[in-house]
Parts: C-alpha cells; structure tokens; sequence
C-alpha cells in the first residue's frame, strides 16, 4: 500500500460529502452552481483544500467564495458527523481556475482548426527580423 493512498481515499470521500451537502443541506442564496473539482488533504489529514469552479462571472464568483466561507464551519460539522475520522479537516476554498485555462486552450485550437489568426501570447519562439528564421536558442530577439 503506497504512502498517499488513504488521504486520496479521505480526500474522494471528502469531495462526495461536500457535493451531496452543498446540493441538500446548504440553503445559502450565494451559492450558485457550485462543482467541486477535487479535494487535496495534507499528508496528517489536518487540512483539506477544496478546488471548485462556479458558472457566472468575476461578481459571481466571490459572491460564491464568501457563501463558501461562511458555510465551512457547518460542512465541517456535518463530516464529522457522517465520516469515521479522528479530527475532521479544517476546509478551504480554492477557486479551480484549471478549467478556465482549458476552455482556452481549446479555444485556441478550434481558432487554429478554422484557419483564424491566434492572439500572441508572447510564449512562442522568436521571429528573426533579419532572415525571417524562427529561432528558440537566442535570448535577445
């Protein structure tokens, strides 16, 4: 049996409970449509940090943050109650941004795909002005 398997199996549990808890017990206006991403635990299962993703813009957003942090001491009793755990994790809200760097990655694929020109991002290699060679080795251009 490796090292992190049973926080990973806390941290899968972890992850259903809030779900079911969020959808059933948390009556809280400011949570919107909340999906929770993943759950990583310390290795001692003392703190548990929670990813999630909401739909709506940047208002929407902290809107959820703050209903979030508002309802961590209630969803934090309520594991307790329904997981066999020493001490329950302290929970913390981490707002998953992965998903937003995926839609544009995407994005950027289908505009690829369609022949559209792609913003810069300034991550590419380097044009040569002089000769028009693409060149990754020189720091100046």
């Amino acid at each position: 049996m490796s090292q992190g398997s049973r926080p990973d199996r806390v941290a899968d549990q972890l992850r259903s409970e809030l779900a079911l808890l969020l959808t059933r017990e948390v009556s809280d206006p400011g949570i919107g449509f909340v999906t929770l991403t993943r759950v990583q635990l310390t290795p001692d299962l003392q703190q548990a940090r929670v990813f999630y993703t909401t739909l709506g813009d940047e208002k929407a957003r902290r809107t959820t943050e703050r209903a979030l942090s508002r309802a961590a001491s209630f969803l934090r009793r309520q594991i307790g109650s329904r997981l066999r755990l020493r001490r329950v994790p302290e929970l913390t809200f981490v707002y998953d941004d992965s998903i937003a760097g995926q839609d544009r990655i995407e994005k950027l694929l289908n505009e690829i795909k369609a022949g559209a020109p792609v913003e810069a991002s300034g991550d590419g290699p380097v044009q040569d002005p002089h000769n028009g060679a693409k060149r990754d080795d020189d720091p100046d251009l």
